[in-house]
């Protein structure tokens, strides 16, 4: 008997479900989320599957003067203090999928005239889910992959793990652990098995899809000049 019967509660979401994908703030910063709606494609017990439309309203922290995180550097962008800022997703948008039980995510991105440019592997807790919500949440690992059309695996945003260590984001033992997992990570990749399987680099997403709304209840500091209109 599933899970589903046995509450009588749709533990998935239906495609065409606006969700909340949150990555929650650690620390002194648990107040200040990264929250990106997204329209989910497909959800089931094997994987949560949803896309993240260029021009989406996002809440994201940014330095208190309004830039982004990673100009504070690799250590500071840690300790620095930061505020919610309301912008929007720039580029040609990601199709995201999260596997069951798995610390990362899988991101497919395009480039602006539809080429599929590879996928990148964003290590990060396993999601937890608020059904009626409409929300998945999960924690940033920092470290991350990039996966070529031709398989080559690069490495992403060590120095940014270190930093992390150093800055007390993370013990040495948790950056150990989150190694392991990209390790394990790069084992599933080269086996080549889903999501890389499921041929979603064919996928577009329909044309004619509304964006969402932007997310609300939370204390915006800054609003990018696009929304002010």
């Amino acid at each position: 008997m599933t899970a589903e019967a046995t509450t009588g509660v749709d533990l998935h979401w239906q495609p065409g479900t606006t969700i909340e994908w949150v990555y929650e703030g650690t620390g002194r910063f648990s107040h200040l989320p990264n929250v990106r709606p997204m329209t989910v494609v497909r959800d089931d017990e094997d994987a949560l599957v949803a896309w993240l439309a260029p021009g989406t309203p996002v809440i994201k922290p940014v330095l208190v003067d309004g830039r982004e995180m990673r100009h504070a550097g690799p250590e500071r962008m840690f300790t620095e203090d930061r505020v919610l800022k309301l912008d929007i997703w720039h580029g040609t948008g990601i199709l995201k999928v999260s596997p069951t039980g798995k610390p990362w995510s899988v991101w497919h991105f395009w480039s602006a005239d539809e080429t599929f440019l590879g996928w990148y592997v964003n290590l990060e807790a396993e999601h937890r889910r608020d059904i009626e919500a409409r929300r998945t949440s999960t924690v940033d690992y920092v470290l991350d992959l990039w996966i070529h059309p031709d398989r080559k695996i690069d490495w992403k945003d060590e120095d940014e793990l270190e930093g992390a260590v150093t800055a007390g984001r993370f013990t040495a033992t948790e950056a150990e652990r989150i190694v392991a997992d990209a390790h394990t990570a790069v084992r599933e990749i080269e086996a080549w098995g889903p999501p890389f399987t499921d041929n979603w680099q064919s996928w577009r997403p329909d044309p004619h899809l509304r964006l969402p709304e932007a997310p609300t209840g939370y204390t915006v500091t800054h609003i990018a000049e696009e929304l002010l209109g």
